[in-house]
């Protein structure tokens, strides 16, 4: 699945890598997403966590995991760009 082309927002995610240690292995879902951070609600605690030098793994059929580069767009951008 290309996830630059999906709606990220509501999609389960968990984060693999990250710049900032404290948010290894944080998951939850999307809740908002801008040009450069996601938004994760974690167990009822809202995380903001930083696309560019992290990597996600979205549960989507066949699972996917994507580096945050490579999203790191405005949503309505990510989607265009990915035509």
């Amino acid at each position: 699945m290309n996830l630059r082309k999906h709606e990220l927002i509501g999609l389960r995610v968990e984060i693999v890598r990250s710049e900032d240690p404290g948010l290894l292995g944080v998951a939850g879902v999307v809740v908002d997403e801008t040009r450069n951070t996601l938004l994760i609600d974690a167990a009822g605690r809202e995380k903001r966590v930083a696309k560019q030098g992290s990597r996600f793994r979205f549960d989507v059929p066949g699972g996917a995991e994507v580096e945050g580069d490579e999203i790191r767009f405005r949503p309505e951008d990510r989607i265009k760009k990915a035509r």
